[in-house]
């Protein structure tokens, strides 16, 4: 199946880099067919977070604090809420697709946040998932995102469970971005513990 020419167009202007705010804006005017728009391109990455997540909670994890970074429409809660878990957060840098998120009804809370320039809102023994692409246009993002994610575990904020590589992440746009001409680009679902706050010595 071809995708569309406006669903081409659309991901290679989000995906073809650019300043933040450009990037955000961006984000804001897709959000109305963000979830239509990756269905064409059988994107994966929420339903491979939702298991990543449900693999570090044996237990019943209605009770697990999640906080979904860059949560988008809120796809990855909906496969969350399908696998049993309840108490979701999330965060994203644009107001639209925390519009659209907050429609879904599946979050305690939501509020605007970008990873690398503000601090993450999270309670103590709450977990962090987020996902990237590792296409040729993102590595750069890709890079920077590592390297929040680095601070924050030298600062002994966050201690990560899990990186896991996935290949068929979702459909390329274009030959350039094809995982060794697969027809599909890869990508990166990350899940880290918030690390508890230690006790203040006396004295």
């Amino acid at each position: 199946m071809r995708l569309a020419a406006g669903v081409r167009e659309r991901v290679a202007a989000v995906h073809g880099g650019g300043r933040l705010p450009q990037r955000l804006r961006l984000y804001d005017g897709w959000a109305a067919r963000y979830d239509q728009d990756v269905a064409a391109l059988e994107y994966r990455a929420p339903e491979l977070a939702a298991a990543s997540l449900a693999f570090a909670f044996p237990a019943p994890p209605a009770g697990a604090r999640l906080l979904d970074v860059a949560c988008g429409t809120g796809l990855v809660a909906r496969e969350l809420h399908r696998r049993g878990f309840r108490c979701l957060h999330g965060v994203d840098g644009s107001a639209g697709m925390l519009e659209r998120a907050r429609s879904t009804g599946l979050y305690r809370r939501l509020r605007p946040c970008v990873l690398g320039r503000e601090p993450l809102p999270a309670p103590a023994g709450g977990f962090l998932c987020l996902t990237t692409r590792s296409n040729p246009s993102n590595l750069r993002y890709k890079v920077e995102l590592e390297a929040a994610l680095e601070r924050l575990e030298r600062q002994g904020a966050w201690q990560k469970v899990l990186a896991q590589d996935v290949e068929r992440w979702e459909r390329a746009t274009s030959e350039e971005e094809s995982t060794q001409g697969t027809g599909y680009i890869s990508g990166v679902v990350y899940v880290y513990r918030k690390c508890p706050v230690p006790p203040l010595e006396e004295g």
